[in-house]
């Protein structure tokens, strides 16, 4: 049986709630301290889960040993002194005890051990290595560390506390839904799961992840809606005799040349721009297109899978086709430019999300 509810991930800034400079020095501080316990626990828990699942191929001096990853109270043959998922925990919480909150290490260590999991087969046959957690590693907490969250209408963010640290939110316009699902959550219809904290250029992040439930929309299964993406048209569908195009290739392709060729040209030019203070202001005029391009793509590629998802709804249709996309990947991989300027998998993922959240069943052909 399906699932009734489904999870979104949104990255949210957020600012320290504090008076004084020395005060948000601090926590931000703080902050930084506990991403490196993380950064070193998250590690160490990797390798020891590596070693527990190897461990039958270091027995190779002797023979005949028989050994079960369990607690040796439960089984015999059991070499743990408790359960495998606490052996880790117990290993980081004894070395980082006092410097950071146990909600972090105990969704840490939960996280860690479900993608090993997941990835075990590969492990043991040699075809993965096991991943190396980076230093700007994002950290994990749940609603635990999430203490009195409302909305503040004199400071017009929504404020709560990080575990000790008093946080507010700062959504900016919002041109998405982001304020809508605090509000959600602020009034207890919808609830935010295991989240992560991201600490980037000096500014803190909020990748929060909500669970809510999948909307519910009149749609008929045998209604079957037809679809096929390519760079012609970005979206062309058919649901019996209705059918429309979404997007031009005068409006997503063009454009994105043009945003290509106008930055290649800027940046030409940038050996001829004054100094002045160095770098920084030599390529002022090109910082101007730092992800102009690829904000471009990401927001048409939301607007056509938007109409395409309304369009099915309009039309009743709960299943949704996708043709040909195969034999399509594979020319356009031998097209040095139809697989630069092509979207193909960012534009599937946006579909699929959608599609989800719409009740509508996805199929590619």
């Amino acid at each position: 049986m399906a699932k009734d509810t489904m999870k979104l991930t949104r990255k949210i800034q957020l600012l320290i709630d504090l008076p004084t400079s020395e005060q948000r020095k601090e926590a931000m501080d703080k902050l930084y301290l506990w991403r490196n316990r993380c950064y070193r626990a998250a590690n160490l828990i990797v390798s020891h889960l590596y070693v527990q699942e190897m461990v039958e191929d270091f027995f190779y001096l002797t023979e005949g040993i028989k050994y079960k990853l369990v607690d040796q109270k439960k089984d015999e043959q059991g070499i743990l002194n408790r359960s495998r998922i606490n052996c880790t925990y117990r290993m980081i919480s004894d070395r980082f005890k006092g410097e950071i909150p146990t909600n972090i290490l105990t969704n840490l260590n939960s996280t860690i051990l479900s993608s090993f999991k997941k990835n075990r087969q590969e492990y043991w046959c040699g075809e993965r290595s096991i991943n190396n957690f980076k230093r700007d590693m994002a950290f994990p907490f749940d609603m635990e560390g999430v203490c009195g969250l409302k909305y503040d209408s004199q400071k017009n963010a929504f404020c709560f506390r990080f575990f000790s640290i008093p946080m507010k939110t700062y959504l900016g316009k919002d041109y998405y839904d982001k304020r809508k699902l605090m509000q959600q959550v602020a009034s207890g219809e919808i609830k935010i799961r295991t989240s992560h904290i991201q600490l980037k250029d000096g500014k803190i992040f909020m990748l929060a992840v909500f669970e809510f439930e999948k909307e519910e929309h009149v749609l008929k299964p045998e209604v079957i809606a037809e679809a096929s993406l390519s760079l012609e048209y970005p979206i062309a569908v058919k649901i019996g005799s209705a059918k429309i195009t979404i997007g031009t290739k005068e409006e997503f392709l063009y454009r994105r040349l043009a945003i290509q060729v106008a930055e290649k040209r800027t940046r030409e030019g940038v050996t001829y721009s004054k100094s002045g203070k160095g770098r920084i202001r030599k390529t002022k005029a090109l910082s101007r297109f730092c992800d102009k391009e690829r904000n471009y793509v990401h927001n048409r590629l939301h607007v056509y899978s938007r109409k395409l998802i309304n369009f099915c709804i309009k039309n009743k249709a709960g299943t949704l086709i996708l043709l040909n996309q195969q034999e399509k990947l594979e020319i356009a991989k031998e097209e040095a430019f139809v697989l630069r300027n092509w979207s193909y998998y960012d534009l599937m993922t946006k579909i699929k999300y959608k599609a989800e959240k719409s009740g509508i069943e996805l199929i590619v052909d």
